[in-house]
């Protein structure tokens, strides 16, 4: 067979480098986009973010801060890079002031205020605040009854036909939304996400397993779901987005077997601190918030 004239070769050439490049540029077009910056993540709130006396501890032991609380979980999840600042004990005000820490009345010194974490490039706030303000653990300490015929406390909380817990837990609504407005105010580009407070007691409580009447479980969870109800009402008028973890938790309150439980009760049979979220409980918390944030 004969050669092909040289104009025709490089016809022929011209022709495949122009197909080559018209398949580099479509490969390049359909090309993923570079990979996301990493989050910098901020947490912040109380000892139901922290995770107290469940191992391992980082930080100052006052605050009882868990290598495996909620944030820690979330962030590995995430690949963020993640600024812990949450704390036992904390309340609205240790937003902006400092906080006196001690553990069984030896000072540990203090924590700084927690909105010193935050900043112009934080990408991601979540935050669990309002309990303390409240005082519903220390209510629930009080309500402790071991004589099923005694009278409820919830009586006396209740005297005179006024509820002074839920009055406590609608006063918190107002610090909840400048606590928002501060995040916001400091970190401008971050998403700001605010958990409410698990489910501890189921309906009617489980006497004397948990040694609260059963009157007095159902006003407890039922304090606890108000103040949920005032948290999640300050996020949506505060640019941010409340998480639900009260009603996931059903089937995994304190009643529970040890394997099911996410918090335990008056006295732990899990690392935790009574009252609080065990190691279960802040990694399903912490998938919890991925789910959301997916």
């Amino acid at each position: 067979m004969s050669s092909p004239p040289v104009h025709g070769v490089r016809r022929i050439l011209t022709g495949a480098l122009g197909a080559a490049a018209a398949v580099t540029a479509t490969i390049a077009l359909a090309a993923p986009p570079a990979s996301a910056a990493t989050p910098k993540y901020v947490a912040l709130g109380d000892s139901m973010a922290s995770g107290p006396l469940i191992p391992n501890i980082t930080g100052n032991v006052g605050c009882g801060r868990s290598t495996h609380n909620y944030a820690h979980e979330l962030a590995a999840q995430l690949g963020a890079e993640l600024h812990d600042v949450t704390c036992s004990g904390a309340e609205t005000k240790h937003m902006t002031e400092s906080q006196s820490l001690s553990v069984a009345g030896v000072s540990t010194g203090t924590a700084p205020p927690q909105f010193d974490a935050l900043s112009a490039d934080t990408t991601l706030v979540t935050l669990t605040i309002g309990g303390n303000d409240a005082g519903l653990v220390g209510i629930a300490e009080d309500c402790v009854n071991l004589d099923p015929t005694a009278t409820p406390c919830k009586e006396r909380y209740t005297e005179g036909g006024v509820d002074q817990v839920a009055q406590r837990v609608d006063e918190a609504g107002p610090r909840i939304a400048a606590v928002l407005d501060g995040i916001h105010q400091r970190s401008p580009k971050a998403r700001v996400l605010v958990t409410g407070y698990g489910l501890y007691v189921k309906p009617g409580g489980c006497w004397p397993l948990q040694p609260v009447l059963p009157v007095d479980a159902d006003y407890l969870q039922g304090n606890v779901h108000r103040l949920n109800g005032v948290i999640a009402a300050q996020a949506r008028a505060h640019n941010a987005e409340y998480v639900d973890v009260e009603t996931p938790s059903a089937g995994h309150d304190a009643c529970q077997s040890a394997t099911t439980k996410w918090v335990e009760g008056y006295v732990p049979v899990n690392p935790a601190a009574p009252l609080h979220p065990n190691q279960r409980g802040e990694a399903n918390y912490a998938r919890i918030i991925a789910d959301h944030l997916d």
